[in-house]
């Protein structure tokens, strides 16, 4: 199936509607294409397999395999009998790339920086989105709504809600930065999504947030947008860091 008859296939169903899987396996074929178009696959590498793509993705195996059907159709991957599935398209390396995130110092100075691009992200989002990038911004918040009501934290759909709201942004200088920044965020997502397991309605309160700002983008409103990002991204910090933020007045 192409895109196009995908699109055909789901048209008229919301993102609550439509089933779990399908959401799922979006999110998974999503991922697995970025990593390849980004260069994390060389050219006719060997895919992990099904079992451990589903432990990675917390999926399972049946949403594993219609993700990598669609990879198949649209060319992005082979099937070798009882050998896998390969990388088939050519690939470039990462255009930019930051520092391996090392101390705690690291890793506030990256919530920092996130602080300086994300809300001017998401106020852009407001004006610039399109139908399309309110679904996927939808679709993203309700996988992590999903996991809020099974008590846990998604940081796979965290992140990926944060950077299509850079991509309705419409600049390519937000998505990419939030792209080269992945891992450093990925690190600050999972710590934070494991204290909140340890507080009474502390991903209850957090879903709060994220809806708020998907509410302001779906709404237009910029300002409104702005300061649910920056509200959320510093409470995060504030929440992680319980308050204690380090002095980076020094040298590195």
């Amino acid at each position: 199936m192409n895109r196009t008859a995908a699109a055909d296939a789901t048209r008229g169903l919301s993102g609550d509607e439509r089933p779990k899987s399908m959401l799922l396996s979006e999110v998974v074929y999503d991922r697995i294409r970025r990593a390849i178009e980004q260069g994390e696959y060389a050219e006719d590498a060997r895919l992990p397999g099904e079992n451990a793509l589903a432990e990675q993705f917390d999926v399972s195996r049946p949403v594993v395999r219609t993700a990598l059907k669609r990879l198949r159709d649209e060319g992005f991957v082979t099937s070798r009998q009882g050998s896998g599935s390969y990388v088939s398209v050519p690939v470039t390396p990462k255009p930019l790339a930051f520092q391996p995130l090392e101390t705690i110092a690291d890793l506030q100075r990256c919530y920092e920086f996130r602080l300086t691009i994300e809300p001017a992200a998401a106020a852009l989002a407001a004006t610039r989105r399109g139908e399309a990038d309110l679904a996927e911004i939808g679709k993203l918040l309700q996988l992590m709504r999903d996991a809020t009501e099974r008590r846990s934290h998604r940081e796979d759909a965290d992140f990926g809600f944060h950077l299509a709201i850079t991509t309705a942004a419409n600049n390519q200088y937000f998505e990419t930065s939030m792209r080269a920044l992945r891992e450093h965020i990925a690190v600050g997502m999972k710590f934070h999504g494991l204290s909140l397991q340890t507080v009474r309605g502390g991903l209850d309160h957090v879903l709060d947030e994220h809806a708020a700002i998907h509410d302001a983008i779906r709404r237009g409103d910029a300002e409104a947008a702005r300061a649910a990002m920056a509200k959320h991204v510093s409470g995060s910090r504030d929440r992680l860091f319980e308050g204690r933020l380090l002095d980076l007045s020094s040298p590195r």
